[in-house]
C-alpha cells in the first residue's frame, strides 16, 4: 500500500491542471521525459515553451512539471483567483448574501 502525502496530491493536481491547460488553451502535447534526462538539462529546457510544459516522470509514474514563466504565473493567478471567489462563496453563505442594490449602491453605480 502506497501511502501518499498531501504534497504528492497537490502534484498530481498539479500536472493534471498543466496537461489540462496546456490542451485546452491551444498548447502543443506537452514533451514528457524521464527525470534522468535532467543529466543534459539544457536540451530539456529547450523544449519549454508557453503552453508546452515539459513532464518529468520517475520510476515510470508522473512527477514533476517544468513550466514557461508565462504559464506559471497564469496559473498562479487562476488559483488565487478561484481562492477569493471560493472564500466570497463562504461568506455568503455563512453570512448572507447582499442584494444587487445594495451593492451598485455601495459602488456607486445608479
Amino acid at each position: 500500500m502506497e501511502i501518499r502525502s498531501p504534497l504528492g496530491h497537490a502534484v498530481e493536481f498539479f500536472v493534471k491542471f498543466v496537461f489540462t491547460y496546456s490542451i485546452k488553451f491551444g498548447g502543443n502535447m506537452p514533451e514528457i521525459k524521464p527525470v534522468s534526462d535532467l543529466r543534459n538539462y539544457s536540451e530539456v529546457l529547450r523544449h519549454i515553451a508557453v503552453g508546452s510544459p515539459v513532464f518529468l516522470t520517475k520510476n515510470g509514474r508522473g512527477r514533476y512539471v517544468l513550466l514557461d514563466m508565462d504559464d506559471y504565473e497564469k496559473m498562479h493567478a487562476s488559483v488565487k483567483l478561484m481562492s477569493e471567489l471560493a472564500k466570497g462563496r463562504r461568506s455568503g453563505e455563512e453570512q448572507g448574501w447582499e442584494t444587487m442594490e445594495n451593492v451598485e449602491a455601495a459602488l456607486g453605480v445608479r
